[in-house]
């Protein structure tokens, strides 16, 4: 049997010499999305409260043969592609929700059924870095092809407010994604 070196010791000299990425080392650096294109600024990105890091599937591709499945690679599938949420802080003048509304009714305007929804090409964009402990960007993901899907409620407690911050969530749809670094 082989020996293995995956031990206490081991485990906590690799943690000490790597460390470990943490949950609030993450950063949406840059989006452009069509109808506020160069509109939002690195200031309103900074109210970007939570958001993840999306995933990237190879689908199976099942090859039988004399009653043997050899598995084949085929396409990649990006998990969550067709709505990927962010949250943000709310300003206190709703600048970015206003943006975002903005982005929507450009869309679609239901007022006059027109609208920018034709494919979302690669000048639309959302752009995320993740970072180390010196917030330094160590990978970066361009998601390609972003389209605005959905601004989010907002909930007030007017009679039973504590003064707490209030958050919004936006939906956004994108093709793939690019690793950059």
């Amino acid at each position: 049997m082989a020996k293995t070196e995956q031990k206490i010791s081991k485990f906590y000299s690799v943690a000490a010499s790597r460390d470990f990425s943490r949950d609030f080392l993450f950063r949406v650096t840059s989006m452009n999305l069509a109808g506020i294109a160069g509109e939002i600024a690195e200031e309103d990105l900074i109210y970007a409260k939570a958001a993840s890091l999306p995933g990237r599937s190879i689908s199976n591709v099942q090859v039988p043969y004399m009653g043997l499945n050899f598995n084949v690679p085929g396409a990649a599938s990006y998990s969550g592609a067709e709505g990927y949420q962010l949250t943000f802080f709310l300003d206190s003048k709703s600048r970015l929700r206003n943006l975002f509304e903005k982005a929507s009714r450009a869309m679609f305007d239901d007022g006059t059924s027109t609208g920018l929804y034709g494919t979302p090409n690669d000048t639309n964009f959302i752009e995320l870095a993740q970072l180390d402990k010196d917030l330094s960007i160590v990978s970066t993901y361009k998601l390609i092809g972003a389209s605005i899907r959905n601004v989010g409620d907002i909930q007030y407690q007017i009679s039973s407010g504590t003064g707490q911050t209030v958050e919004m969530q936006v939906t956004i749809a994108y093709h793939f994604y690019n690793k950059t670094l």
